[in-house]
C-alpha cells in the first residue's frame, strides 16, 4: 500500500515534513532524525524550512533502467518522495525541463501518467525508448542485422576520440538511423540501439566507445581531448560497438520487473513528448496535470549545449540551433524574469490540490539561494508554497545545514521548493 498525502484530501503536508523520521537515520547519524523546522522571512513571505534525510540511495535501490548520464539530474528518490506522496496511480506528473527523464520514468514505473519537455530533442531520443524496453533477445537479434561497415569516415575530426575501426562502427550505425528514420522504419528496437548508443559516445572506461575522457554526462571538445591524450600517453583503441550496447542493454535492464515493464509501457503510451518553451505549453491541457517535479537550468552554470554536442551530432542535431533556446541566464535577475512565466504556465496546466516540487541547486558555493528566490515567483504565479524542504545527504553527515559542500560546478541537489494549488 502507498502512503500517499494529497491535498485534495485535506493532506497536511507541512505537518508530515515537520514530523517526518526516516527509520534508517537513526542508525546512519549519531544526531536527531527529527526534522529541523526553520521559520524564514522571504521579501513579504513567511515560509518554513524542513531540513532532514527525506530520502536517500540506500532508502531503496533505485531501478536500473534510470542508469542513463546526463548532466546536473538528480537521484530517482527525490521524485519518488514526491510522486508517491502526493498522487495516486493514473495522476498525470509532468516535468518542463525533461533532461534525462528521472521524473517521468520513475512516475512511469509507479504506474503514474507521464507529460514531459525538454527544448532539446535530445532528450525525448533519451527518455522515450526505456518506455518500451525490449528483452534482451530483441536487442541481440537487431545489432546482428546491422550492417558495421568498413572504412567509413565522420564528417567530422573524431580521431582524438575513437580507433578508425570504432569509428566506422559508429558511422554504420548514424547511417543505419537515418535510413530508418528517413524511410519510417525506425522501430522501438531501433529507438533503444540508438539511445544506448548516444550514452556510450564517450567516457572514462572501456565500458564506452572512446578512449579515455570526462564523465559521460559530458563531452570535451576536440582540442582538449588531444590534450588529454598528450596529458596520459593515450591513444584511442578498438572498442566493439555491438558488444558495448548489449552490455549497457543488460545492465540497464537487469533489475527491471514484468510489473514495472508493463507500467512503463501503458505510461508511455498515453504519453506526451514535448519539445517547446516551457512557458509556452499550449498541447497541455489546462488543469491536468497532479504533479511536477523539476530541476530547471541553473543560470549558466552548466553548459547543457557544450556538454552534448556530440550525442547530438551522432543524431543530426544542431547543437547551436538548441542552445539559443536553452535559458542560459546570467544574472538571478534575468533567470527569475523566465521561471516567473514558467510558474505561470505551471499553475494553468496543475489540477487544483495538485503540486509542484521545483528543485534547484547552490550556486556559487551557497552565496546565491535560488530556493529562496523561487519562493515569491511560484506564490505570484498563484500557488501557495508548503515551504523549502532540504534533503540532507549521507556525505553531509558531520556537516551542519549551510555546510554542505558544492561540487566544482557550484550546484548540488538538495534543496527543493514545495507549492500546491488551492
Amino acid at each position: 500500500m502507498e502512503r500517499h498525502l494529497s491535498t485534495a484530501k485535506g493532506g497536511n503536508i507541512g505537518a508530515y515534513l515537520a514530523n517526518f523520521t526516516f527509520a534508517e537515520k537513526a542508525d546512519l547519524f549519531t544526531r536527531s532524525a527529527k526534522t529541523v523546522v526553520e521559520r524564514l522571512s522571504i521579501g513579504n513571505y513567511n515560509v518554513s524550512r524542513f531540513t532532514n534525510e527525506f530520502w536517500t540511495a540506500m532508502q531503496r535501490q533505485a531501478s536500473s533502467i534510470h542508469e542513463v548520464s546526463y548532466r546536473a539530474c538528480f537521484k530517482p528518490q527525490l521524485p519518488r518522495f514526491f510522486i508517491k506522496l502526493l498522487s495516486e496511480e493514473n495522476d498525470f506528473i509532468y516535468d518542463p525541463f525533461g533532461g534525462r527523464g528521472t521524473t517521468v520514468i520513475e512516475a512511469g514505473l509507479l504506474g503514474r501518467r507521464v507529460v514531459v519537455n525538454d527544448v532539446n530533442p535530445l532528450s525525448r531520443i533519451l527518455i522515450e525508448p526505456r518506455f518500451f524496453a525490449p528483452t534482451v533477445k530483441e536487442i541481440v537479434d537487431r545489432l546482428s542485422q546491422i550492417v558495421f561497415y568498413d572504412g567509413l569516415n565522420s564528417d567530422i575530426d573524431l580521431s582524438m576520440f575513437y580507433h578508425s575501426k570504432t569509428e566506422s562502427e559508429i558511422m554504420s550505425l548514424r547511417k543505419y538511423f537515418a535510413e530508418r528514420s528517413a524511410g519510417g522504419k525506425e522501430d522501438n528496437i531501433d529507438r533503444w540501439v540508438r539511445m544506448v548508443a548516444t550514452n556510450r559516445l564517450t567516457g572514462h572506461s572501456p565500458g564506452f566507445f572512446s578512449v579515455y575522457t570526462l564523465p559521460p554526462n559530458q563531452a570535451v571538445t576536440q582540442e582538449s581531448q588531444i590534450k588529454i591524450n598528450a596529458k596520459r600517453g593515450q591513444k584511442p583503441e578498438y572498442r566493439d560497438v555491438s558488444r558495448i550496447i548489449l552490455s549497457k542493454s543488460e545492465s540497464l535492464l537487469k533489475n527491471v520487473t514484468e510489473e514495472q515493464r508493463r507500467n512503463l509501457r501503458k505510461a508511455g503510451e498515453s504519453a506526451q513528448f514535448l519539445n517547446c518553451d516551457a512557458r509556452y505549453t499550449t498541447d497541455i491541457p489546462s488543469g491536468s496535470v497532479r504533479g511536477t517535479v523539476t530541476s530547471p537550468p541553473f543560470l549558466n552554470i552548466v553548459q547543457y549545449s557544450k556538454d552534448n554536442w556530440l550525442r547530438c551530432w551522432f543524431n543530426s542535431i544542431d547543437d547551436k540551433e538548441v542552445s539559443k533556446k536553452i535559458t542560459m541566464s546570467k544574472t538571478v535577475e534575468e533567470w527569475s524574469a523566465v521561471m516567473e512565466d514558467v510558474f505561470v504556465e505551471l499553475f494553468r496546466v496543475t489540477k487544483t490540490g495538485g503540486f509542484v516540487a521545483f528543485e534547484v541547486g547552490e550556486v556559487k558555493k551557497g552565496s546565491v539561494r535560488l530556493d529562496e528566490h523561487v519562493v515569491p515567483l511560484g506564490v505570484k504565479g498563484g500557488f501557495e508554497c508548503v515551504g523549502i524542504i532540504v534533503n540532507l545527504q549521507e556525505f553531509t553527515k558531520t556537516s551542519n545545514i549551510w555546510g554542505v559542500d558544492n561540487n566544482d560546478g557550484g550546484t548540488n541537489t538538495n534543496r527543493i521548493v514545495l507549492f500546491v494549488k488551492r
